[in-house]
């Protein structure tokens, strides 16, 4: 990946995807995700074009820096990205009563 800015919805989610991808690329990763959200693989899989989906799976990259810095490393991008990513695809309090 490279430095651009988001740009975005669609952005935002192919960037959530990538965080996807990295989260199950590894068993280490994928248990703890798993354990977390409470999901099994076929819930995971059928649930991988939720836009809620996503944004559960940037949360859980947010909640814990070593991860998000991880996960940026590897995807080489920066953590603040992933935070817009994050904060893109997030409901705002207004939205509930959209």
């Amino acid at each position: 990946m490279n430095g651009k800015p988001l740009q975005g919805d669609e952005a935002a989610e192919r960037l959530a995807l990538d965080v996807l991808l990295w989260i199950t690329g590894e068993e280490d990763r994928l248990l703890p995700f798993l354990a977390a959200t409470g999901l099994d693989l076929d819930t995971l899989r059928a649930s991988v074009r939720e836009p809620a989906f996503l944004v559960g799976v940037l949360d859980h990259v947010m909640g814990d820096e070593a991860v998000l810095l991880a996960c940026a490393r590897a995807l080489d991008v920066k953590p603040e990205r992933i935070a817009a990513a994050w904060q893109r695809l997030s409901p705002r309090p207004d939205d509930e009563w959209a």
